[in-house]
C-alpha cells in the first residue's frame, strides 16, 4: 500500500520551489564553491573545510548553503569571511537535513489541504477534488468533503514545497553583513560518514626471509555529498572524541581507483597526518584507494611458536594436549629503505609463490599504529606439519605454609616435513620460580617467562622436559 501511496504522489506546484523554499533566502550551490579539503581521522569523523564565493547583501539576510554533509555535527559548524575578516557575523543557523521524498512531503501535509487529481483515460477527463491530509502511518489518510478515504485514486497535488523540507542537505543561517560585493566565506565543520583505513599486501620470499611490503589507504564516503577536487588529509592516531549520535544515512558503491604517488606524512601534537600529493574528487557513496608506501626487500624473520600458560603450575593436571597447534609468526622492525615511516592502524595480508609461480594467500594479521623503529610482528596461522604434546609428569607442595610448590612436564615436538625446524618453546611461569633441570637450554625472556629453540629433525621429533620450583 506505501508502494503504490508513494507513486500515486506528485509535486505539481511546488517543483518550482525546491532549490528556494523562502524567496527571501539567498542560496548557495557548489557552483559557489572555490576550493574544499577534508582531514579524515581513524574514527569516522571528519573536518571539512568549504570555501565559497559569494555575494550577500549588506545587512541582514537568510543565507542557505547547500549540498553541505548529511551528517554534519551543526554544533561545530563555524562561517567566515576570509576576503572581509569581521564584516560578516552569523546570528542564527539552523541545519536542514530532513530531505524531499514523496513520503516526506506528504508527511508535512498532515492537517493542511491538497488537491486529489484524476484522470479518466476513457474520456480524457481530469477532476480535482479538495481533501484534508489526517494522517500518513501506514498509508495515508483523506477527509473530503462528504466523507473520509485511506487510499489515495489519483494523483495527489501539493500547492508549495514546506519551507523546513530540502532536496538537499542544507545549512541555512541568518547573517549580518557590513560590506557590499562579493566576498570569499569558508565554512568549516564536523561530520560523520568519512573514514579512512590502511590496507597491506606483502610477499614473502621464497625462503621466507624477505617481503615486499605494499600500503594503501582506502577512502570512504557515506557522508550525503561530494567533495570536488578536495585537498584529502589524514590523520592516523587515537584523537579523543567525545560522543554524539550521528544519523545514518546511503549506503557503499565500490569503484576501484587508479593509485597517486604516496603521500606526504609529517608530525601533528601527538598523531600524524598524511596528505594526498594532489586534489582528488570523493564522491558521495563511493570507496577510493590511494597508495599509501611500497617497500621491497624488507628483511624478516620467521618463528614457529608453542606457547603455554601459566594456570597449570599451581595443581596437578592431567595431559595438557595432544597435537597442539605451532603458531606461525613473521616479524619485521619498521626502520630503513622505503620502509620507517610511521604505519598506520590496518590489515597485513600476506601471500608466497607456489612452484607455479602463482601469488598464494598464507594469512593475515592486523597492526596497531605503528612508529619508525618499532617492531612489526604478524600471525599468520598454525603449522601443518608440526605438532605437539604436552604432559605434566610430576607435581607436588614442598611446604604449604610457605606456597612453594614442584613441578615437573614433557613437551614433545614432531617435525612431518622433509626439513629441520626450530620451535620456540614460550612458558609463562607465575610467581617467584626456579628451573631446576631442564634437558634442553633456556633462557629467562622476562621475569615471568621461560624460553626454548628446540631444534626438531626432519620427520622426526624432539622431547623437552624440565622440573620448576614455584613459590607464590
Amino acid at each position: 500500500m506505501r508502494r503504490s501511496l508513494i507513486s500515486t504522489i506528485a509535486l505539481v506546484g511546488a517543483l518550482g520551489t525546491i532549490a528556494v523554499a523562502d524567496p527571501g533566502e539567498h542560496v548557495s550551490t557548489l557552483g559557489d564553491q572555490r576550493a574544499v579539503g577534508i582531514t579524515i581521522y581513524n574514527s569516522e569523523l571528519a573536518l571539512v573545510r568549504d570555501r565559497r564565493r559569494l555575494s550577500i547583501p549588506r545587512g541582514e539576510s537568510h543565507l542557505a548553503l547547500r549540498d553541505v554533509s548529511a551528517r554534519m555535527q551543526p554544533e561545530t559548524a563555524l562561517l567566515t569571511s576570509i576576503s572581509s575578516p569581521g564584516n560578516l557575523a552569523v546570528l542564527e543557523q539552523n541545519f536542514d537535513y530532513d530531505l524531499l521524498s514523496p513520503q516526506k512531503l506528504l508527511e508535512k501535509y498532515v492537517g493542511r489541504d491538497v488537491d486529489v487529481v484524476r484522470y479518466d483515460p476513457r474520456t480524457g477527463e481530469r477532476r480535482t477534488e479538495h481533501a484534508r491530509v489526517l494522517a500518513t502511518n501506514d498509508g495515508v489518510v483523506l477527509r473530503y468533503a462528504d466523507r473520509i478515504e485511506t487510499s489515495v485514486n489519483g494523483t495527489l497535488s501539493f500547492p508549495s514545497l514546506p519551507p523546513d523540507l530540502r532536496d538537499r542537505p542544507t545549512l541555512v543561517t541568518d547573517v549580518s553583513n557590513g560590506t557590499d560585493g562579493e566576498q570569499d566565506v569558508e565554512l568549516t565543520y564536523l561530520t560523520g560518514g568519512l573514514s579512512w583505513k590502511a590496507d597491506y599486501t606483502a610477499l614473502l620470499s621464497p625462503n621466507d626471509d624477505r617481503l615486499d611490503l605494499h600500503g594503501l589507504i582506502t577512502l570512504q564516503n557515506q557522508s550525503g555529498t561530494g567533495y570536488r577536487d578536495a585537498t584529502v588529509q589524514l590523520v592516523a592516531g587515537d584523537v579523543n572524541v567525545a560522543q554524539n549520535v550521528l544519523r545514518q544515512i546511503g549506503s557503499v558503491t565500490t569503484r576501484a581507483m587508479a593509485a597517486p604517488p604516496p603521500p606526504s606524512e609529517q608530525a601533528l601534537f601527538e598523531y600524524h597526518l598524511y596528505t594526498l600529493p594532489r586534489h582528488t574528487t570523493v564522491a558521495d557513496n563511493q570507496t577510493k584507494q590511494v597508495e599509501l608506501m611500497s617497500a621491497p626487500g624488507i628483511s624478516v624473520v620467521k618463528t614457529l611458536e608453542l606457547r603455554g600458560y601459566d594456570s597449570y603450575y599451581r595443581s596437578a593436571t592431567a595431559d595438557l594436549g595432544t597435537r597442539l597447534k605451532i603458531g606461525t609468526y613473521v616479524t619485521f622492525r619498521n626502520e630503513g629503505g622505503q620502509l620507517g615511516i610511521p604505519l598506520p592502524r590496518g590489515i597485513v595480508r600476506v601471500y608466497k609463490r607456489d612452484n607455479a609461480g602463482t601469488a598464494q594467500f598464507i594469512g593475515s594479521d592486523s597492526i596497531d599504529h605503528t612508529p619508525k623503529g618499532e617492531t612489526v610482528r604478524l600471525h599468520l596461522g598454525n603449522s601443518f606439519d608440526l605438532t605437539a604434546n604436552k604432559k605434566q609428569t610430576d607435581f607436588h607442595i614442598v611446604d604449604s605454609n610457605r606456597s612453594i610448590y614442584e613441578s615437573a612436564y614433557e613437551i614433545v615436538l614432531r617435525n612431518a616435513k622433509k626439513t629441520p625446524e626450530t620451535v620456540q618453546v614460550i612458558e609463562p611461569i607465575p610467581g617467584d620460580w626456579t628451573m631446576l633441570s631442564s634437558s634442553l637450554p633456556y633462557h629467562k625472556s622476562s621475569a615471568e617467562t621461560a624460553t626454548w629453540s628446540v631444534p626438531v629433525p626432519p620427520e622426526s621429533a624432539t622431547t623437552l622436559t624440565y622440573r620448576v620450583r614455584i613459590k607464590f
